[in-house]
């Protein structure tokens, strides 16, 4: 039963969208210049990064461009939301050059052609979105007819023919970069807020350019939702190999936040896309100081340059998969032991590599004591199941799990694929092995047993592609037994294992692959963040299990009208206990009903210390001013009757 060798093609159901699953190949893409940089072609990846700075301050956006670079950003994006700003590019590009740096600038616009247009005559590259350039909000509640839509795209091209031949003429480089939530009226209304919506916004704009022979171009696809956006890029994949278009492509998960939370959201989306060979560039949208993007950046792309991936052949294929690639859905299986089936994807711990277990090391795992009533509290992100090979000498929580390979009272036992033929299987079991077992009879007796849960053992350097192929394999056969996947990092430091871990398992989440994760590791040794907090993490970020709330909170720029960091730290900590609540903080209108189009409340800035409150995309309250805006934030929650006190 080589699974493979098996052909992926017998199964006619499937849906092709970029290339083969059994090697990493890279989506076969143009170069475009911008400046001396290459971007797609044969380059390697590259990091971009966005001043926070007011662009009419030239010191202030020349001193952070400076900073970016040094970090290692290769090109700076520098927002130019008015024509002034668009006119002092020419300055921060001067100061920048006499300063020795000659990096690629590109300007961010998002409402002014105009400023649009001159910033294309001073920098290397222009980034418009298309849901607000030009084709705008026009809050009509009637359906366009055919007419009227195709009305809409000749006003539109009308207003950017302009822009493309000040870049003809300049050889400036242009980032159609559509953005989930900012999507026009019209496109809404034939497409809904989805990817196929995404995808059309930017392919009217592309196809003006290709209409003018200009080719110059780079496409972004960014959401805040992981799922969204790579369903996004997969789709602009898929269309642009229809339509013989190969333009490089720009990877971001837009406002992914800051800290732990946004370093793994960032690595899920931008991650699971460079697995397929999607992504000439990336950014890294963290509600930190930009050159805090850089670090991360580079770690997610340091993957790459393992022994492994050096040594994937780049070959065209086409890319099959059971799952369709533009849509989740969780891979249907039966419950065992309440794993598998519809019960939300479970979390393990591995505590057999660390001696005598104490009392301590469940603080790691999301188990707190309580000595006065002798009693165990849950965080909500406890841990669902424990590997151990001994017992402590402490009762458990009741609700905790056993697993083990030992002979322990109420276990679910371990049991290794070589050794199934000295074990009579009439309870729950969890049976281990590696991909390369499966070639093995002992596979075959143990394939839709009722009682069998599959644990796949991988270590660093073992490709998602193959496990990917493993799960069409079981899907082709009609292999329903549930799947956990368990992951080892042993040599690679703190930060990497974050960034390697939300790539590898949340690749496979956002396909609805998994069952259930582990970090096979000793989480003594996790310093910075708990092994619990990066798992239970990827889940969220992979949209399959919410146990906290969520912030979607633009990086700041230039456009920001008061200070994300000390207000997103404000705002999390009155709401941090509300689980499962998304909340929206954005630092101007701009980014505002837009970006956090997936989110239930919105704090938004709407004037130098005024806020404007958002119950989804509804405006509730405007220009609130920012000394009570918070509480207001709070008050409306609780009128909505979605809040609840903390412990």
């Amino acid at each position: 039963m080589n699974f493979l060798k098996h052909n992926s093609k017998e199964n006619k159901m499937r849906k092709k969208y970029t290339f083969s699953q059994d090697t990493l190949v890279r989506f076969p893409t143009r170069e475009v210049k911008v400046g001396e940089v290459g971007i797609g072609g044969n380059n390697e990846i590259r990091i971009q990064s966005m001043t926070t700075t007011d662009t009419m301050n030239t010191t202030a956006t020349v001193e952070e461009a400076i900073r970016i670079i040094e970090a290692g950003g290769e090109l700076v994006r520098i927002t130019a939301p008015s024509i002034n700003e668009a006119k002092n590019l020419f300055e921060i590009k001067t100061e920048l050059h006499k300063r020795g740096f000659t990096n690629p600038l590109i300007a961010d616009i998002h409402f002014t052609p105009n400023a649009a247009e001159v910033a294309a005559g001073i920098i290397e590259k222009v980034r418009i979105n298309p849901g607000n350039y030009v084709d705008k909000k026009q809050i009509r509640t009637n359906e366009y007819t055919a007419e009227e839509y195709q009305l809409e795209i000749e006003k539109i091209r009308l207003k950017f023919e302009p822009l493309v031949e000040i870049c003809k003429k300049n050889k400036t480089a242009m980032r159609i970069g559509t953005n989930h939530g900012s999507l026009s009226d019209r496109i809404m209304s034939k497409f809904g807020d989805s990817p196929e919506g995404m995808v059309e916004s930017a392919l009217e704009f592309v196809n003006i350019c290709r209409s003018l022979d200009f080719h110059k171009i780079v496409l972004s696809m960014k959401a805040s939702n992981t799922r969204i956006m790579v369903a996004a890029y997969r789709l602009l994949c898929k269309r642009m190999l229809e339509e013989n278009m190969n333009y490089p492509i720009h990877l971001g998960v837009t406002e992914a936040g800051d800290g732990i939370d946004g370093r793994i959201k960032s690595a899920v989306g931008i991650g699971a896309l460079l697995e397929e060979g999607i992504g000439d560039t990336i950014r890294v949208s963290l509600t930190e100081p930009p050159e805090n993007e850089i670090p991360v950046a580079k770690d997610i792309l340091s993957k790459y340059q393992s022994d492994y991936y050096k040594t994937v052949k780049f070959e065209k294929n086409e890319i099959i998969s059971t799952q369709n690639p533009f849509d989740y859905s969780k891979r249907r299986t039966f419950s065992v032991a309440n794993i598998g089936g519809e019960n939300q994807t479970k979390v393990f711990a591995d505590f057999r590599e660390i001696g005598e277990i104490t009392i301590k090391d469940f603080e790691e795992i999301g188990y707190f004591y309580n000595e006065q009533d002798d009693k165990w509290k849950l965080s909500e992100q406890a841990v669902d199941l424990l590997i151990l090979d001994k017992m402590p000498t402490f009762n458990l929580p009741q609700n905790l799990q056993i697993i083990s390979n030992k002979e322990i009272s109420g276990r679910i036992p371990l049991v290794k694929l070589s050794e199934i033929d000295n074990y009579k299987i009439t309870t729950p079991i969890i049976v281990e092995f590696n991909l390369s077992e499966v070639d093995d009879n002992n596979f075959e007796k143990i394939c839709n047993d009722t009682n069998v849960i599959f644990k796949i053992n991988t270590e660093f350097g073992e490709g998602i592609l193959s496990q990917k192929r493993f799960f069409e394999f079981l899907e082709e056969k009609k292999i329903m037994n549930p799947v956990i996947v368990a992951r080892n990092y042993l040599n690679l430091d703190e930060e990497k294992r974050l960034i390697y871990a939300s790539i590898d398992f949340g690749a496979l989440l956002l396909d609805g692959y998994l069952d259930g994760i582990i970090l096979e590791m000793n989480p003594r040794n996790f310093k910075k963040y708990k092994m619990n907090e990066i798992m239970f993490g990827i889940l969220q970020a992979s949209r399959v299990r919410i146990t906290k709330t969520e912030y979607i909170a633009c990086p700041s720029c230039g456009r920001t009208l008061f200070d994300l960091v000390e207000v997103t730290n404000k705002i999390r900590k009155v709401t941090g206990h509300l689980k499962g609540l998304k909340i929206g903080i954005m630092g101007c209108i701009v980014n505002g009903p837009g970006e956090m189009a997936d989110a239930d409340y919105g704090y938004v800035g709407s004037g130098f210390g005024k806020i404007t409150l958002y119950r989804s995309r509804e405006i509730v309250k405007k220009n609130i001013p920012s000394s009570i805006a918070v509480e207001e934030l709070v008050n409306l929650i609780k009128t909505d009757g979605k809040w609840v006190e903390s412990d």
